[in-house]
């Protein structure tokens, strides 16, 4: 597995394969890792099977909460862990943030930016995910690559010898926008993604911590008029932070929210070359 910036916000996996062999990604978003609600367990659990299957791990935003700075009118200090209740506050995020993910930096692929990142830019003038980045690459420049608010991920099966062959796939990551909605849960941004996005494969998306699969088919035609018809599957990320719980109260409840997915989304990708090219199957499961 090989990983590599194209560009700020474009990185490419390439894999080399033999026929029968199936990759797996990790596509992950919302973590609010710092906040106490935060399933660090089930996210572990997660990560450690990406060792395993040496899977890249993708993150598109809010891995850190960073709710409860000075100058945050929505801070509570009941949301304090105890090593980030300290004078420097972000400091401590960033420092222990890097700490946890270092078993895991030579399968982080791509951390990009959430809402929650980009307020704490705006309120407080520092990247915290330009900061983790740096930390998580301190004596092992250039590993792990930070990933912007939206991004493009090439994912690319070539299969070796003197006339090599690939063949890719390519995804859209943005974290999202917008309150998702209680009935709607955010569906309808995917149709106006496959509009935006006409040559993304798929779409992957996080922010409102819901769950769900949808595939919208798109026709396409060619230079010589032949038409085709092909899917763009759109996949929200839930999120590891449980706010729900039994119920019994806090802003989430209080406000009518009710209980939110957790967990992940694997991508399982299986190409397979015949006498003329490589063909990549994919699809999406469910991380529990």
């Amino acid at each position: 597995m090989i990983i590599t910036e194209l560009r700020r916000n474009f990185h490419q996996i390439t894999w080399d394969f033999k026929n029968g062999d199936e990759f797996w990604v990790l596509l992950s978003s919302d973590h609010h890792w710092d906040n106490p609600d935060c399933k660090r367990d089930m996210m572990k659990r997660h990560f450690d099977e990406a060792v395993k299957l040496n899977a890249p791990i993708i993150m598109v935003g809010d891995f850190f909460c960073a709710m409860q700075g000075k100058y945050d009118k929505r801070s509570d200090k009941s949301k304090l862990r105890p090593e980030h209740q300290t004078g420097k506050y972000l400091d401590s995020l960033v420092e222990t943030a890097a700490d946890w993910l270092k078993p895991y930096r030579e399968h982080i692929a791509v951390i990009g930016h959430g809402n929650h990142e980009t307020a704490i830019q705006t309120r407080h003038e520092t990247n915290l995910i330009e900061r983790l980045v740096e930390r998580l690459n301190y004596g092992n420049p250039g590993r792990v690559h930070m990933g912007g608010y939206g991004g493009w991920l090439r994912l690319t099966c070539a299969h070796g010898g003197r006339k090599s062959h690939s063949s890719s796939v390519h995804g859209k990551y943005f974290h999202g926008s917008g309150g998702g909605g209680p009935v709607t849960k955010g569906t309808i941004q995917s149709q106006r993604q496959a509009v935006m996005f006409p040559d993304a494969d798929f779409v992957v998306s996080g922010h409102v911590h819901e769950q769900y699969t949808i595939c919208h088919m798109q026709e396409r035609i060619d230079m010589l008029g032949n038409v085709r018809l092909r899917e763009q599957w759109h996949v929200r990320l839930p999120t590891y932070k449980d706010e729900y719980k039994d119920g019994y109260g806090g802003w989430h409840v209080e406000t009518g929210k009710g209980p939110k997915p957790l967990g992940a989304y694997w991508m399982r990708i299986r190409p397979v070359r015949d006498t003329k090219c490589i063909n990549i199957g994919y699809d999406f499961i469910m991380a529990k």
